[in-house]
């Protein structure tokens, strides 16, 4: 009989998943758990219940993202979310119209998760693609969703991983919606809502990037194919940055090629690309609108130039996702 020895269990190598039915997908590089998509969650309805992704970490191990802060309880990492979708708000907390300004009303929707289409998994890809429901808080029907992410460790070379977020929503509701943000309601500099980041509370007086300027809050609102944020983490005063990109496939209001960006960083780090900053769309009966985006996350500090660099390999994964036909 031959010598019996202990066998050690290989560590994982590339992308793996944990499905947390009912709950979440737990996304790992190698040993690192680099995200986690909670599609159930458990919050209370005025913050707006919907998907998010949180914790979002580096290759690292630095998380990069913040969940319930103590100012806006319904921020959530990374999430889509619509402030003033017609008279509904699927985004959490007050609600922002002109000349009452924000109000604690009865309308914080939930967008519902329904099913998953597909996940599928390979060492350096993760796909997934999922149905969702919007409803109001009176609980009517109003939106059919299919949003898909794609994971990818293509952009290893640059020691980051790559984030694609699409999402495709009829208006089932029988009527037009007018989405637009809080800024279309008359304030100025408040076009938040879309695909929204807030960061680590540390990240405040972060660095952020866009092509051809390095700069902070006087940014809000400009458009432009990407914007990065670069922040501080505590303990040891090292540093990440995040790239989001804009999809050429993307078309917004005005025939405006790239989205408006809202970001700040003085009091707190928060970046969203938002397609109804500063213009209503008449979301008609029906209709479908698209949207889809990039997010690079990175160790370390990687300035303009390495941005940049980030930015590119993003709108390289998001031009062959348009190619092909992906949504």
């Amino acid at each position: 009989m031959p010598d019996v020895t202990i066998l050690t269990e290989p560590e994982p190598t590339g992308l793996t998943l944990v499905h947390e039915h009912g709950r979440s997908l737990l996304i790992r590089a190698g040993t690192q758990e680099i995200l986690r998509y909670v599609y159930a969650p458990w919050d209370p309805a005025f913050e707006s219940p919907r998907p998010y992704f949180h914790p979002i970490r580096t290759l690292g191990g630095r998380t990069v993202s913040e969940y319930r802060p103590h100012d806006h309880v319904w921020h959530k990492g990374l999430a889509w979310s619509l402030p003033n979708m017609g008279t509904e708000n699927f985004w959490g907390g007050p609600t922002y119209n002109r000349g009452r300004g924000y109000e604690q009303l009865e309308n914080n929707g939930t967008m519902v998760h329904t099913g998953f289409e597909s996940i599928t998994v390979t060492g350096q890809r993760i796909s997934v693609v999922e149905n969702l429901q919007w409803r109001t808080q009176a609980g009517e029907l109003w939106v059919e969703e299919q949003r898909s992410f794609t994971v990818e460790l293509s952009a290893a070379e640059h020691q980051a991983w790559s984030l694609t977020y699409s999402t495709s929503f009829v208006n089932v509701s029988g009527t037009v919606i007018a989405i637009g943000s809080p800024t279309t309601q008359g304030r100025e500099n408040a076009g938040y809502g879309g695909l929204f980041w807030r960061g680590p509370r540390s990240f405040s007086g972060g660095q952020v990037y866009a092509p051809g300027v390095t700069g902070g809050d006087e940014l809000m609102g400009i458009r432009a194919p990407w914007m990065a944020f670069s922040g501080k983490h505590d303990g040891d005063g090292g540093a990440s940055t995040l790239v989001f990109v804009d999809s050429p496939g993307n078309t917004y209001a005005g025939g405006h090629e790239n989205t408006e960006w809202f970001v700040r960083t003085g009091i707190f780090a928060v970046i969203s690309a938002s397609p109804f900053f500063s213009q209503e769309t008449d979301f008609e009966p029906n209709q479908t609108l698209a949207y889809q985006y990039g997010l690079l996350v990175a160790d370390g500090d990687r300035g303009l130039d390495g941005a940049q660099e980030l930015a590119q390999a993003g709108q390289q994964l998001l031009g062959e996702a348009v190619g092909a036909g992906i949504s």
